[in-house]
């Protein structure tokens, strides 16, 4: 479980600080990455520069916007950390972590917060500035930028309603977590929870996939009903139809695929 501050109407805060200590995950711009790239000489041939760097200038004045906002408060003690160079170590004495980018930067950071222990609040740095901007069938649309789904604020938006936050005026909603453990012949490998970014294939994008899925048995309730159920919420079997319901590799069904899932 992973608690995340949702669009959820604000509630009214108290009359203190409720989060002091703060880490803010920096997302790490597409502009950026390709620049090193290029220094190289090995980045593609292909990028629009000038929109990568728009979309890098837009997301470091939301940065430096939100850094300002939390300085105005003495009580607040915040740190920074690029999104690439997050560890557990980070998260030490941290009461409210603020993701800075979009959906991605949220789910890395979801990555590192143990089960309901550290609050999580996402701000879209390069939000869609119109409604014609959101109709993904545009071509003429950059879908480079994040949705923002998972953010409660935007760039435009974060100054009326951080402070909200930061007296406890947020709705917390809990998210539940994917748990994959990949098993070899004498290894087993457990993977950091997920939330809707886990993966299956195989490394080589020609081949197929093969694996075993299936339900787990329910510790509550008659497993008959629970199997007939899944097969009424899930009959074609897909791992992206899961339901809800965990993935169980020994009373499972075999599966090939020449996709992803």
């Amino acid at each position: 479980i992973i608690i995340i501050i949702t669009m959820a109407s604000l509630n009214v805060g108290g009359p203190s600080i409720k989060f002091k200590n703060l880490l803010v995950v920096i997302k790490q711009t597409a502009y950026e990455e390709y620049s090193q790239l290029k220094l190289r000489g090995v980045a593609p041939k292909a990028l629009r520069w000038k929109r990568l760097e728009q979309r890098y200038r837009s997301h470091k004045q939301c940065v430096t916007d939100l850094l300002a906002l939390l300085r105005e408060h003495h009580v607040v003690q915040f740190s920074c950390v690029n999104r690439v160079d997050l560890d557990r170590q980070h998260l030490s004495g941290v009461d409210l972590i603020v993701a800075v980018g979009g959906d991605g930067t949220v789910l890395s950071s979801a990555h590192f917060v143990d089960h309901g222990t550290i609050p999580l609040l996402g701000i879209n740095s390069d939000p869609n500035k119109s409604g014609a901007d959101r109709q993904v069938n545009m071509k003429k649309l950059d879908e480079r930028r994040s949705h923002g789904a998972l953010c409660m604020f935007t760039a435009d938006d974060m100054e009326s309603g951080l402070q909200e936050v930061l007296y406890g005026g947020g709705h917390l909603q809990k998210r539940t977590r994917l748990r994959c453990k990949v098993k070899s012949t004498f290894a087993e490998t457990q993977l950091v929870p997920a939330l809707n970014d886990l993966l299956i294939a195989n490394p080589s994008p020609a081949a197929v996939s093969r694996f075993r899925m299936g339900w787990m048995r329910n510790l509550v309730g008659d497993q008959e009903d629970d199997a007939a159920l899944a097969k009424e919420e899930n009959p074609y079997g897909t791992v992206t139809r899961f339901g809800g319901k965990p993935y169980d590799v020994f009373n499972s069904l075999n599966v090939w695929s020449s996709g992803m899932w």
